[in-house]
C-alpha cells in the first residue's frame, strides 16, 4: 500500500513540474514570450548618402530602404567619435569614449565593463555576435560569438568563432551574412527571445567588390560634390588633413592599379599584393578580367591634376558603392527570413553604421572630423507593433543611444551611469521631447590621416568646434545658411552672442558628460605611450 501511496505522489509531482496539462487535462500553452527580438545591424563607413532612402540618388539600396519604408528613418543621427572601435564600444556601452576607455583604435577595450548585450543576456535573451566588432579580446555578452580578427578581410576572409581562428572560403559580406542566417536558422533556441548582432565590414576601405557586382556603375560616371576642390579658406585643421581623394587615396592600395609589371608606384603597393594574394585562383581570374583593361587604360591617359583627381574620384565611388549593394542584399535575406518565419511583427530591426564617410565632399574620403558628413550616421529602425510605418524623425539622437534604446524595448532597467537615452518613445510619436544639443570627441592625433585632436556641440543650427593639442583653433558653423560648412563665423561679429551661448553649451555638456581638459590631457599621454609601444 505504501508503495502504491508513493507511486501517486510521484506521478502529481511530476504532472506540476511538467506542467503539461490543467486541471481539466487540457494541455497547457506556454506562455508567449512578449520580449521583442532585437536584429541590430551595422555597417562599416557607410555614408548616409549612399542610402537611397536619404535621397541622394548615388545608388539604389532597396533592402535597406525597406526597413524605412516599414518603420521611421532618422534624419539626424550622429556618433559621438568617427572612427572604427570607439564607435562600437560607445554603442555597447552607451557611454562616452572618455568613460569606457576606448578613445582610439589602438588603446584595448575593456569587455569586463557592462554592455547592453550582458543585460540582455541575464534577462533571458539568447545573443549573437556576428561579423565585424573591431574590439580585442573575446567578446562577452554572447552566447555565440563569430568575428573578423580586426579590419577583416574582403576575399576569404578569417573569422573567429567563439574563441577559434578559422578562414572560411568567399566573399567576406556573404559569409557573414550566411553565419547570420546559419544562426538564426540553426544555432538559436526557438522559445527565446533573441538579441544578433549582424555587423558587416563593407563598406570599409579599400572596397573590394564582390565578383557580380564588378561592372556595377560601369554606364555611369559620378559628379564631385560642389566642394570637392575646397581650398580649405579659414579652416586651418581641415586643411592639414591627409585624406584628400587627389593626394591622399592610393593609386594601387586603394584604387585597384596593380599592374603585373610593377610600373605604377605607390606606399602601400605592398598591402594592395597581399591582398590580392589572398584569392584563389578563380577569384584572381575574375578580378584579372575586370581591371586589368581599367590599368591598361589608366596608364595610356597619363592623367595629371584636375584630370587625376575626377578619374581618382569616380574610381573611388564605382567601389565603394558596389561594396555596398552586397550590403544591400545581405539586409534582403535578413528581412526574407523574419517574414518567412513570422518573425516581423515582434522583430526591432535596426540599420546603422559606425560613422558616416566623405564621398568626396571637401574633396575627402574616411571620416574623423565633426564635419556632418562623418559625424552623421545612417539610422532605420523598424518595429510593426510601435512604429508607424513611413515615420520620419529628425531629433539629434546619437549612437549613444542604442544601449538603453534595446534595454527600454525589453524591459530591462537602465543602468544609472549610461549616459544614452532612450528614443523608443520618439520613434513611435508619444513624445518630441529630446535633448536640445550632442557632444562629439575626436581623439587619435598624431595618427593616420592627420585630423587633429577637436570636440564640440552640435545644436539644431549651430556647430562649435575646439581644435587643440597642438593648436588651438575654434571654428562656428550656422549649418542653416552653410550645410556644407565651408565658412567659419566663429570670428564674424554678427555671431558673437550665439557664440557666447554655444560656449556656454559646450561648457555644459562637458560637465553633464564628465569630460574636460584634464582628461584630454590623460587620454592624449595613453595615446602616445600606446602607439609607442606598437
Amino acid at each position: 500500500m505504501k508503495t502504491f501511496h508513493i507511486a501517486i505522489f510521484l506521478v502529481a509531482i511530476l504532472g506540476f513540474t511538467n506542467c503539461k496539462n490543467n486541471s481539466n487535462g487540457e494541455p497547457i500553452k506556454k506562455k508567449k514570450n512578449t520580449q521583442p527580438n532585437i536584429v541590430f545591424i551595422m555597417s562599416d563607413d557607410h555614408a548616409y548618402q549612399a542610402i537611397s532612402a536619404y535621397g541622394y540618388d548615388l545608388n539604389n539600396t532597396p533592402n535597406i530602404d525597406r526597413i524605412a519604408n516599414e518603420g521611421a528613418i532618422f534624419n539626424r543621427g550622429f556618433v559621438t567619435n568617427s572612427i572604427c572601435a570607439p564607435s562600437r564600444a560607445v554603442m555597447l556601452t552607451g557611454k562616452h569614449s572618455h568613460i569606457n576607455g576606448k578613445v582610439d583604435n589602438i588603446q584595448a577595450f575593456d569587455w569586463n565593463q557592462d554592455n547592453f548585450a550582458k543585460s540582455l543576456q541575464e534577462a533571458g535573451y539568447q545573443t549573437a555576435l556576428i561579423g565585424k566588432i573591431h574590439l580585442n579580446g573575446l567578446p562577452q555578452g554572447f552566447d555565440y560569438s563569430n568575428v573578423l580578427p580586426g579590419q577583416g578581410q574582403y576575399y576569404n576572409p578569417d573569422f573567429i568563432e567563439n574563441g577559434v581562428k578559422k578562414q572560411y572560403p568567399g566573399y567576406v559580406t556573404t559569409i557573414t551574412t550566411d553565419i547570420a542566417l546559419d544562426w538564426l536558422k540553426n544555432k538559436r533556441e526557438k522559445d527565446k527571445p533573441f538579441l544578433l548582432l549582424y555587423h558587416q565590414k563593407a563598406p570599409h576601405r579599400t572596397w573590394m567588390p564582390e565578383e557580380k557586382y564588378f561592372t556595377l556603375f560601369d554606364d555611369r560616371k559620378f559628379t564631385p560634390p560642389a566642394n570637392f576642390f575646397d581650398d580649405y579658406n579659414n579652416r586651418p585643421a581641415a586643411a592639414m588633413h591627409e585624406m584628400g581623394i587627389y593626394k591622399d587615396m592610393d593609386i594601387v592600395y586603394d584604387l585597384k592599379m596593380l599592374d603585373k609589371e610593377g610600373s605604377i608606384k605607390s606606399k602601400k603597393r605592398n598591402n594592395a599584393q597581399w591582398m590580392y594574394d589572398r584569392m584563389d585562383e578563380k577569384q584572381r581570374s575574375a578580378w584579372d578580367a575586370y581591371y586589368n583593361p581599367i590599368i591598361k587604360d589608366f596608364k595610356s591617359k597619363k592623367l595629371e591634376g584636375k584630370d587625376m583627381a575626377l578619374w581618382k574620384f569616380d574610381r573611388y565611388m564605382k567601389d565603394y558603392l558596389r561594396t555596398i549593394q552586397s550590403v544591400d542584399d545581405g539586409v534582403g535575406e535578413i528581412l526574407d527570413y523574419l517574414d518567412k518565419n513570422n518573425l516581423s511583427e515582434n522583430t526591432i530591426v535596426v540599420y546603422t553604421s559606425d560613422q558616416g564617410f566623405y564621398l568626396g565632399e571637401h574633396g575627402w574620403f574616411d571620416k574623423r572630423f565633426m564635419y556632418e558628413e562623418s559625424f552623421r550616421t545612417p539610422l532605420l529602425i523598424k518595429y510593426p507593433k510601435e512604429i508607424k510605418a513611413g515615420t520620419n524623425i529628425d531629433n539629434l539622437v546619437q549612437n549613444l543611444d542604442f544601449a538603453p534604446t534595446f534595454l527600454d524595448y525589453a524591459g530591462v532597467s537602465i543602468p544609472k551611469d549610461i549616459q544614452g537615452e532612450s528614443f523608443r518613445n520618439i520613434a513611435n510619436g508619444k513624445t518630441n521631447k529630446w535633448r536640445d544639443a550632442i557632444y562629439y570627441s575626436y581623439y587619435e592625433f598624431p595618427g593616420e590621416h592627420h585630423v587633429k585632436r577637436h570636440y564640440g556641440i552640435r545644436t539644431d543650427r549651430y556647430k562649435l568646434i575646439h581644435f587643440y593639442y597642438d593648436m588651438d583653433v575654434w571654428e562656428l558653423y550656422d549649418l542653416e545658411k552653410d550645410p556644407s560648412e565651408m565658412n567659419n563665423v566663429y570670428n564674424d561679429p554678427t555671431y558673437d552672442s550665439i557664440k557666447e551661448k554655444m560656449h556656454q553649451k559646450l561648457l555644459d555638456i562637458r560637465i553633464k558628460y564628465k569630460d574636460s581638459d584634464d582628461l584630454d590631457k590623460e587620454n592624449l599621454e595613453l595615446y602616445l605611450k600606446a602607439k609607442n609601444m606598437k
